[in-house]
């Protein structure tokens, strides 16, 4: 199907890196989102420890993939981040300000203490998810990047260029996706009264997450049809699209009988196709011209070396699969209902 040279073995993965950081990050980013809505310290410190052993691990394969991006692709690292400069100075002080709520809220025993780092937790998660699609929706609508006079990428706009109607959609999407993410995993996580509220919260943030996907769906057909340029060319890509929408529809028949584990796997599906679509609907591009078509960032234009592509590649197989039996020991240590004890938060 595709010639898998080492400029587009580099694309697929990064969109690894970025799924593995979606699935894994996502709920408990979408942990943080629900936060306010939870009734109560010790519902609170729950709900913090449930993701307490896991959320620092789940940050570096956003690190990963940023470092590989930087390496494999430097002109679409550079470019990317001169247009949103802003955009991702905020998004780092949120990452910090996420790990400083999750250990300073413990500190002192002061109600108002507490609620402030709550919902400075929940404010984080929500600028990091939210930033995260309007990011996205801009490198899928196109970005005002023209070519300067010494060939070099250049973006030639602001920012209220990137805070266009679909962008801004994908990010209220990504917020929709991220909470019933996390809402099923703390169905996983949690017993009793506070389980079945969050039963009722995931039913909820479904039914908000599919007006917002089939409105987002629509928009990019009507507005960018070429997104499914690879999808005609490769009909066979369809039926990842397929399993997608199954797993999906998967999830509110699983909530109906009460199968957390299986309502939380159809969630993994549904991240892992969602962003295979997206990575799909770009190829070759890394970032879409909203000016010119030949100002767009490709995998061939923004690449390093062959040599660094090649080091990069027999580095990664050495290093992911050792990540992945990390990543596979801490979530097995930690399985299981979420118990408090005189170590957590």
């Amino acid at each position: 199907m595709l010639g898998m040279d080492l400029q587009t073995l580099w694309f697929f993965l990064l969109g690894a890196l970025i799924t593995g950081y979606a699935i894994l990050d996502g709920f408990d980013l979408g942990v943080g989102l629900l936060q306010p809505f939870v009734r109560g310290d010790t519902e609170r410190r729950l709900v913090l420890n449930s993701i307490g052993p896991l959320w620092d691990g789940n940050e570096v394969w956003l690190v990963t993939f940023g470092g590989a991006l930087f390496a494999a692709f430097p002109v679409a690292y550079a470019t990317f981040l001169s247009a949103f400069y802003l955009p991702f100075m905020v998004l780092m002080v949120s990452l910090i300000g996420r790990a400083i709520s999750i250990e300073f809220r413990s500190k002192a025993k002061s109600r108002l203490w507490r609620s402030y780092w709550d919902y400075s937790f929940a404010l984080s998660s929500f600028c990091v998810v939210f930033l995260f699609g309007v990011a996205a929706g801009n490198v899928m609508e196109g970005m005002p990047l023209v070519t300067g006079p010494n060939g070099v990428v250049e973006f030639r706009g602001g920012l209220g260029d990137l805070l266009g109607p679909y962008a801004l959609s994908v990010g209220g999407l990504a917020v929709l996706a991220a909470a019933l993410h996390g809402a099923r995993y703390l169905q996983l996580k949690t017993e009793g009264e506070l389980q079945a509220r969050v039963h009722r919260w995931a039913w909820t943030a479904f039914g908000l997450f599919l007006v917002a996907y089939f409105g987002v769906t629509v928009a990019t057909l009507v507005h960018m049809p070429n997104a499914i340029e690879n999808f005609l060319r490769w009909p066979a890509l369809w039926a990842v699209v397929a399993f997608g929408v199954l797993a999906m529809a998967n999830v509110p028949r699983a909530l109906f009988l009460g199968r957390a584990g299986e309502a939380f796997a159809s969630s993994c599906i549904t991240i892992t196709t969602l962003a295979f679509n997206f990575g799909m609907a770009l190829f070759p591009n890394l970032i879409v011209s909203s000016l010119s078509p030949e100002a767009s960032v490709t995998i061939y234009a923004a690449a390093s070396s062959e040599t660094t592509l090649r080091l990069m590649r027999n580095i990664a197989f050495l290093g992911m699969p050792l990540v992945l039996t990390y990543t596979t020991i801490v979530y097995w240590t930690f399985r299981g209902k979420t118990k408090l004890d005189e170590f957590s938060y």
